[in-house]
């Protein structure tokens, strides 16, 4: 398999905002060990300035890397970009002239990018993040595996939590996504579920602990989607589960690992749907999206993921006519 070329042995990151989701990504990859710089870029200087000198005081705990303030040029050598920087919706905005302004910045952000020839992959978290993906990959001019979403990895990670608790099963015997948009119309994929090897209605036979089972799959379904607003509701803003997923994105890319992973990538015919970002499986590599895996969905998972494709569709049909 050709891949391009990058120094293994000195990985470079470069994150783009340095608020609680940028910040807490970066104090991740850090203890993880898989990047040897973590460059932090944000229009707020001084508290670049700050989130790097809290993140270097704790280099004595963690592995040898280089954690710096950045500019417009480290893009040009950097592996992975990763940009959570946007705008939060303030009083009397619409939806729609947030989606606008995190567009203009989000796509400002990878056209620069672009400009200064990296050669690396564009992850985008920002949100909404599947819009944003599709706005970052026409701005960037970039080929499509190049420019990838985080997209649903954190909410197939929660999926894998509740089932793991319902079915008392460690969490990492247990295979299961959520696909489709990032957002409400996102969906369980269960006809893709396995636990313990199994297909999960087939362990659910075996187990035969859970009368009602199926009213329980819509609970443990509608308890992922409402995760985000519970937390939100609860301290304010996720950024802890999102920083591990971030960094488990990261290790597929630096390590070339060719994980699985539900990222938010264009799709061009796939699953029936072309010009529009969402979470399907796909493998993940240094090149970004090796490939995509077109998986058979239940007919009522394929009728789930055209309904947040037109969703989706919308969202980016709206930023077109402004």
């Amino acid at each position: 398999m050709k891949t391009k070329k990058f120094s293994e042995q000195h990985p470079k990151v470069v994150v783009v905002g340095a608020g609680s989701v940028g910040a807490t990504y970066c104090y991740a990859l850090a203890q993880s060990g898989l990047a040897s710089e973590i460059v932090l870029i944000d229009r707020n200087e001084e508290l670049v300035k700050g989130q790097v000198l809290d993140l270097v005081h704790g280099q004595p705990f963690f592995p040898p890397v280089i954690i710096r303030p950045g500019t417009e040029s480290d893009y040009a050598d950097a592996q992975l970009v990763v940009i959570t920087a946007g705008s939060a919706q303030k009083s009397g905005e619409t939806r729609l002239q947030l989606l606008k302004k995190n567009a203009d910045i989000v796509g400002g952000i990878a056209e620069t990018i672009s400009k200064q020839k990296c050669k690396g992959v564009i992850l985008i978290v920002s949100n909404p993040v599947d819009v944003l993906t599709y706005v970052a990959l026409k701005r960037s001019g970039w080929k499509r595996r190049r420019v990838i979403g985080s997209g649903t990895v954190l909410d197939s990670a929660r999926f894998r939590h509740l089932l793991g608790k319902h079915c008392d099963v460690d969490v990492h015997n247990i295979h299961a996504y959520f696909l489709g948009e990032h957002g409400d119309s996102e969906f369980a994929a269960w006809s893709m579920t396995h636990i313990a090897g199994m297909p999960v209605d087939e362990f659910c036979k075996v187990c035969g602990n859970c009368p009602g089972w199926k009213e329980q799959r819509k609970e443990i379904e509608q308890q992922v989607r409402d995760s985000a607003a519970h937390i939100i509701n609860s301290k304010g803003s996720s950024y802890f589960a999102v920083g591990l997923a971030l960094v488990k994105i990261t290790g597929s890319i630096l390590r070339n690992q060719n994980s699985v992973l539900t990222v938010s990538t264009l799709l061009d015919g796939e699953y029936g749907l072309k010009d529009v970002c969402l979470s399907v499986p796909c493998v993940v590599s240094v090149r970004g999206i090796e490939r995509i895996i077109v998986a058979p969905l239940a007919s009522n998972e394929q009728v789930s993921l055209l309904y947040s494709a037109n969703i989706l569709h919308k969202a980016i049909d709206s930023l077109k006519q402004e």
